[in-house]
């Protein structure tokens, strides 16, 4: 897990610098709640709200980001007044906070804005039994959440707003269809039907700390787009926060609440949690589970007890979580699967002829951005595909051909990555033969992602090439990669559950 998270790739060192950046805006967020006197639960929320604030704003542009973090407490600052002002209806508390549930997923069809609105008006009625707000509370609160948004604004928007330079990829979701054939209305339902039975359960473990459970369950939900995904995810955020635990025993337990060693930790772990996040989501979960326990320990409430019923808690909003897309209207993962990779294939013709374009001299071609795309489009194919690959799955021959795929894939993106880095050389010259290698790249790509019909007519292997070690090194990384789009044509065109002939 460790060489997972420390090993994996970072074009642009892009991972790195969102979990910096998120460090300092965090940091100042919370800082200037205690420049102008707020309370310890003021700054609390205040370094939450500009953490949700860094993490779940992804517009794909720097205006689009802007407005929807001024759109945050719109979406936040009702659901906190009503959570406050229910504490003592928890009938009606209860009912509402299902509410917010399928709410937010549902928002998800509307994107990235929806998504982050979404997640920052049901952290919002969270926040209020994590804290046990009460109205007179409200007037601090909203103050701290709006000084510490601006703050963490003024980071990700003046001080350090890299995406001006690089604008992050846009990945668009796939294709919806109407009604519960649309994959966000069936997971607000799947949603609802699992925080609904976690909520019960969680309360005949604790009347205090239920809501952990419609947490864990909530959390779960998110960037999952099938039954497969949803279930992986549910068993990594239980491994995490298995592995949370003794870090927490260890390390939050003994600490006391003391707030400088509490306050330093803290920043690690949330620049863990941005850096971990895009490639494990295991390590996400150790990190948020200590971070948890650190709060809970400035808050003067931490003990081994309390760290024990967060496990509990999470393992019934998991098992809430597999329940509901098991039973209640449940989304196969096959459909989805094919058309990430399908996407994936195309952005690698797209960076393929980019970076021809910048070796044969053409100024304006960058293949930087679209190399930052594929590695977004692997990642959802990944996650598409990590049921498949999971150790536990008992399909042998669908896995075998899931990890078949996904080793070619990323053979793929490795040549696409060599290729970039040859093009951004201003000493690389053009060759005749690259254009004839980036048209067999092109037909190789079109006969893999065109409809079966036209499959059966594309030719099966591309056009004879010299061997690599007869080439300049442009041509030998397409070369190994026409090889690899080559080899990928068996896994994705037989039927998935026959056996592979190397199998």
């Amino acid at each position: 897990m460790v060489k997972k998270v420390f090993v994996a790739p970072d074009p642009g060192r892009l991972r790195l610098r969102s979990a910096a950046r998120a460090v300092l805006g965090v940091a100042a967020g919370v800082a200037v709640c205690g420049l102008v006197g707020h309370s310890l639960v003021g700054a609390v929320v205040g370094g939450l709200a500009a953490l949700l604030a860094l993490f779940t704003v992804a517009d794909t542009t720097v205006r689009g980001q802007m407005v929807t973090t001024a759109l945050l407490p719109l979406a936040g600052f009702p659901v906190l007044a009503a959570a406050a002002l229910l504490h003592d209806q928890p009938v009606v508390r209860d009912v509402v906070f299902l509410a917010m549930v399928g709410a937010g997923v549902y928002a998800r069809r509307w994107g990235p804005r929806g998504n982050a609105l979404g997640i920052f008006a049901f952290m919002s009625f969270f926040e209020a039994q994590f804290l046990r707000t009460v109205p007179e509370q409200l007037p601090e609160l909203y103050a701290a959440t709006a000084l510490a948004l601006l703050a963490c604004s003024v980071v990700r928007f003046g001080l350090w707003c890299y995406e001006r330079r690089t604008p992050p990829p846009a990945v668009p979701a796939l294709p919806g269809g109407r009604g519960l054939a649309r994959a966000t209305t069936r997971q607000a339902v799947q949603a609802t039907a699992a925080g609904a039975f976690a909520l019960l359960a969680g309360q005949l473990l604790s009347h205090e700390r239920w809501y952990w459970a419609v947490g864990a369950t909530w959390w779960i939900f998110v960037n999952t787009a099938s039954r497969g995904e949803t279930v992986v995810r549910g068993f990594r955020r239980m491994l995490g926060t298995l592995l949370g635990i003794p870090a927490g025993l260890l390390i939050a337990v003994p600490l006391h609440g003391a707030v400088a060693p509490t306050a330093a930790l803290i920043a690690v772990c949330v620049f863990s949690i941005f850096y971990a996040s895009p490639v494990s989501y295991t390590w996400n979960m150790l990190a948020v589970t200590l971070l948890v326990g650190l709060l809970y320990g400035l808050l003067g409430v931490l003990d081994p007890g309390l760290l024990a019923l967060r496990l509990a808690e999470t393992a019934v909003g998991s098992l809430s979580v597999i329940l509901a897309v098991l039973v209640v209207l449940p989304v196969t993962t096959h459909s989805t699967t094919d058309a990430w990779i399908q996407r994936a294939l195309r952005c690698v013709h797209r960076c393929t002829a980019e970076a021809a374009a910048r070796i044969a001299g053409d100024a304006k071609a960058d293949p930087a951005p679209l190399v930052a795309e594929l590695e977004l489009l692997l990642r959802r194919v990944r996650l598409s595909l990590s049921p498949l690959v999971h150790p536990l799955a008992p399909m042998r021959a669908r896995k075998e051909r899931a990890r078949q795929v996904l080793a070619l894939l990323d053979d793929c993106a490795r040549e696409v990555r060599g290729l970039t880095s040859i093009a951004a050389d201003p000493e690389a010259s053009h060759d005749a033969r690259l254009t004839a290698a980036c048209q067999r790249v092109e037909a190789a790509v079109e006969a893999l992602t065109t409809p079966q019909q036209a499959r059966e007519a594309a030719v099966a292997h591309p056009a004879a090439a010299p061997h690599p070690s007869a080439l300049e090194p442009a041509l030998a990384h397409l070369h190994s990669l026409e090889r690899a789009l080559a080899d990928l044509a068996a896994p994705l065109r037989s039927h998935p559950r026959a056996p592979l002939a190397d199998a």
